[in-house]
């Protein structure tokens, strides 16, 4: 991919817009925003993207970059991957891609195709749904209460009882190997090793698609209609599609690419357990929810949901492999700084026979009841370990302490371990092992003291990093180059050198020298005046640029005649009459220009 495509995309590409679709930003300034920082912990927003100069940093961790390494470092790609994500989040069309060997073009191809047989599944199933053969699929999801508006907005579908007619018909338009890396198909192995003919893996299920983050299909999730099949075997409920090219399920939330926008407005998620919960819960009202395509929630489907939000209220079901879940996405979640809530419906029901039964109305209340993540456990650890005798104050203690440690935030730790030895009938005090794990996790947190620097150090940062052939740059680097001297004694002496004697770079924070002096100017710029106001002028900015630099002159010439009547005092104490005449002169020729300012 060139780079003049690159740079095109660059200047059209917004950059708020783009890292907004990942993170939640707020406005701050006329042209800057924050947020929290996807790329390490943090409670208060750190993370600073500039329109203007089309850059983000964060204060926190000093990660900076544009557009595509924001896209780079987020999704884990490369460079050009980043370039095709954001060009096709900006609607601009793509170049023929350029393949180094034959195998990459197979690749591409192959891939390409997997998204297109998807596609052409779901509309397979779609179609099927409607068939007469499907009379008791529909009935199955009439009886959950599963509307028409429902099964169009999911595509939910219905696969055949036919080993051989959905290959048939997807033969005609993909060849072989595309048919079996999709994951669509199954084959028996024959023995020679090689793999027989393919036959449908699903078979009489009503079909679920699982999309990615833009909405495509690349996977499925099917529910059985029988629970055995004809020879009374019993039949697995629900039957996922296998890893694939596109698709590994623990990198994937199950309508993520129809909730993120809700969870950045709510500011949570809602994390339940199964696609028919999650479809249920979104249908009646409640947009921001997610479910985990099963029990297993992972670390990648963790990063993925930070990009949204930190607060999660997890609903999973309450039965054995439920509550397993819930303590195990209780762990992943804290540790990774998530304020977490669960709720436990009344009768051991899921969300969506909850909803059937009670209405929406009291699923809300459930979750405006929500209890914290602590309290959950340490009701969890008292219904598992009764805790009237030694033995079972030590089970339940040793169940909460790796849930202790866990936790980020010393306050919240010493918090959890005081309320658990009080509900548990510890003595906090004699608890070695809770105050312990209270300690044990230390946050630290390394800032950079900077010196405050004025107004006129700002006016000559911001204008430094206009392009090169702007009037007031280029009057600003001229005076700086040539007169050092001016501003080598202020806080922001090293930036101002390096931004003074080297080209504008497409990011300007690439000039900075060091961290303290990025950590500067990136301050300064989040900082800067509305674009719009009469001193982004030409003319004016010009003017800002001379009263800044005439300042910075005047205060050096105010520095030397101090530094002068120090020396003059001198070399008149030790009779050196030589220096006495150099440096009285030196001064009156200071005191002439001073007064003419």
């Amino acid at each position: 991919m060139s780079d003049n495509f690159a740079q095109t995309v660059k200047q059209q590409a917004d950059i708020v817009r783009i890292i907004g679709d990942y993170i939640k930003l707020r406005k701050s300034g006329a042209q800057n925003y924050t947020g929290l920082c996807p790329f390490h912990k943090e409670k208060t927003g750190s993370f600073s993207v500039n329109a203007t100069h089309n850059y983000f940093y964060c204060f926190g961790c000093h990660e900076k970059g544009d557009v595509f390494t924001f896209v780079m470092k987020l999704e884990n790609i490369s460079f050009p991957e980043a370039i095709r994500v954001v060009a096709t989040k900006c609607g601009i069309p793509l170049p023929k891609r350029e393949f180094n060997s034959p195998d990459e073009v197979r690749e591409a191809g192959i891939r390409r195709q997997l998204t297109d047989i998807h596609e052409a599944a779901t509309q397979y199933f779609e179609a099927a749904l409607k068939a007469p053969e499907a009379a008791r699929a529909r009935e199955y999801l009439t009886g959950r209460g599963v509307t028409a508006e429902t099964i169009a907005k999911f595509r939910i579908g219905y696969a055949p009882d036919d080993f051989n007619h959905m290959r048939e018909q997807l033969a005609k338009h993909f060849p072989d190997e595309v048919l079996r890396a999709s994951g669509l198909f199954s084959a028996k192995e024959q023995n020679d090793g090689s793999q027989g003919q393919l036959y449908a893996r699903f078979r009489k299920r009503i079909t679920f698609p699982i999309a990615n983050e833009q909405g495509k299909t690349i996977a499925f999730t099917a529910r059985a209609l029988d629970a055995e099949d004809e020879k009374g075997r019993p039949i697995a409920k629900y039957l996922n599609s296998p890893e694939t090219a596109l698709y590994s399920k623990g990198q994937v939330l199950f309508n993520l690419d129809k909730a993120k926008a809700d969870i950045r407005a709510l500011g949570f998620a809602l994390l339940v357990e199964g696609q028919m919960d999650c479809i249920s819960v979104y249908m009646a009202g409640i947009k921001g929810v997610l479910a985990t395509s099963g029990t297993a929630f992972t670390e990648m489907q963790i990063r993925l949901l930070s990009r949204f939000t930190k607060r999660v209220i997890v609903n999973f079901d309450p039965d054995t492999a439920g509550t397993a879940a819930t303590e195990k996405s209780i762990a992943l979640l804290t540790e990774e700084d998530f304020e977490v809530k669960i709720v436990t419906l009344e009768g051991g029901l899921d969300p969506d026979r909850f909803i059937r039964e009670q209405g929406v109305q009291q699923y809300m209340a459930a979750l405006r009841n929500a209890k914290r993540h602590s309290d959950y456990l340490i009701d969890r650890a008292r219904e598992q370990f009764p805790t009237r005798t030694p033995e079972g104050k030590v089970k339940a203690m040793n169940f909460l302490l790796p849930h202790i440690r866990r936790m980020p935030s010393v306050r919240q730790r010493e918090e959890f371990a005081v309320d658990a030895a009080q509900k548990l009938g510890i003595s906090f005090v004699h608890s070695k092992e809770l105050s312990d794990a209270a300690s044990k996790k230390v946050e630290s947190v390394s800032a950079h003291r900077l010196e405050p620097i004025d107004r006129n150090e700002e006016i000559l940062l911001r204008v430094l990093v206009l392009p090169e052939n702007d009037p007031a740059r280029i009057l600003a680097v001229e005076q700086l180059t040539q007169h050092p001297e001016w501003y080598d004694s202020l806080s922001s002496a090293a930036l101002l050198e390096s931004l003074a004697n080297a080209p504008a770079p497409p990011n300007p924070l690439d000039a900075a020298p060091d961290e303290p002096s990025r950590i500067l100017l990136a301050r300064t710029l989040q900082n800067a005046e509305n674009p719009d106001s009469a001193s982004t002028n030409a003319q004016s900015m010009t003017e800002l640029v001379e009263n800044a630099l005439e300042t910075l002159k005047c205060r050096q010439l105010e520095r030397r005649q101090r530094e002068l009547r120090t020396l003059i005092a001198e070399a008149d104490r030790h009779g050196d009459h030589e220096m006495l005449t150099k440096l009285t002169a030196e001064k009156l020729q200071i005191d002439r220009k001073l007064r003419e300012q």
